[in-house]
């Protein structure tokens, strides 16, 4: 079985209006700021969108179907919740500049999990003449005293590591990381199930009812972790009709495959669903013997069961799996 959803729009002050078009969805909606693909967010689970199980929430799915949705050892080790959540971002407006916490940190709050994740840049918005710009962690050494204080007089984007967000682009962004997308940027990521984020600097922007927006200034400084690195990009060199890893940790393994000519996938050896996202172009899927369109903005769930899928047509996709 080859497992489609249905996308869970998010409209947001910041939203652009990239995704619907991206995702060929034949609907009217304003500042779409986010689709999440595939969630297992409590209250914000994603709905099956095709096949028997049609209309089930994707937790309904997993507790249905055990390992043989996500893997013996993943229901081992996250029972009935699906441990993923993949959502394309665009941004129109700066984003928060934030901070997430690791799994330690959430849980004395009460909080399942933490929140790692990684971002794979879709390209920047055409109509402006400059590149889109993301921060992710810190260019310089710092107290939590120094932090505090540059938070306090607006100058924490300072500090910040900034990157020009072009298409392939892929940054890795453990739990404790600061970081933030800047205006233009369209981006996919992939991330731990959760939904715990805290805003460290806002811009001094205020909401529709002229109100700022809360930080979570305590929470932030007790999250962030203040190492420096000298580069945060993640670099790989793509390979043309194959496979290059981007991410191997222990909440998720990502690659990226550009393709023209057919390929079938080899999941035999591998205790794991897979989620594919494709990125560019179009195609079809072929796994079991059922076949799929597959093109540009379309997130399939593969189940623990597949063993090979193939791969047909001129298109690039993401893979990831835990």
């Amino acid at each position: 079985m080859i497992y489609k959803f249905e996308p869970l729009l998010k409209q947001t002050l910041w939203g652009g209006d990239r995704i619907i078009p991206f995702k060929h969805l034949d609907i009217q909606m304003e500042r779409v700021g986010e689709s999440w693909e595939i969630s297992g967010v409590k209250d914000q689970e994603t709905i099956v969108a095709n096949g028997p199980h049609k209309g089930k929430c994707l937790n309904q799915l997993v507790s249905e179907l055990k390992g043989q949705l996500v893997g013996e050892e993943n229901y081992q080790r996250f029972g009935d919740e699906f441990p993923l959540l993949v959502k394309f971002i665009d941004a129109c407006q700066d984003l928060s500049i934030q901070v997430h916490p690791n799994d330690e940190v959430a849980q004395r709050h009460g909080k399942p999990h933490g929140k790692t994740e990684m971002w794979y840049c879709m390209g920047g918005d055409r109509s402006q003449e400059t590149i889109p710009l993301l921060y992710n962690g810190l260019k310089r050494q710092m107290t939590p005293e120094e932090y505090k204080a540059m938070v306090d007089n607006d100058t924490i984007t300072e500090a910040l590591a900034c990157y020009e967000a072009y298409e392939g682009e892929v940054f890795y962004i453990p739990a404790g990381r600061i970081h933030a997308i800047g205006t233009g940027c369209f981006v996919l990521e992939i991330q731990q199930t959760s939904d715990v984020t805290y805003r460290i600097y806002d811009y001094k922007r205020k909401d529709k009812n002229g109100n700022y927006r809360d930080l979570h200034t305590h929470l932030a400084s007790e999250s962030i972790d203040f190492t420096v690195l000298d580069d945060y990009r993640t670099d790989y060199t793509p390979v043309k009709n194959g496979g290059t890893l981007l991410i191997s940790t222990p909440h998720f393994t990502t690659a990226v495959y550009d393709l023209t000519e057919p390929m079938t996938l080899d999941y035999s050896d591998l205790d794991s669903f897979v989620i594919l996202v494709a990125v560019k172009g179009e195609g079809k899927l072929t796994c079991d013997e059922e076949e799929t369109t597959f093109r540009m903005g379309d997130t399939v769930l593969l189940p623990a069961t597949a063993k090979e899928v193939k791969v047909e047509g001129t298109v690039k996709f993401l893979e990831t799996f835990v």
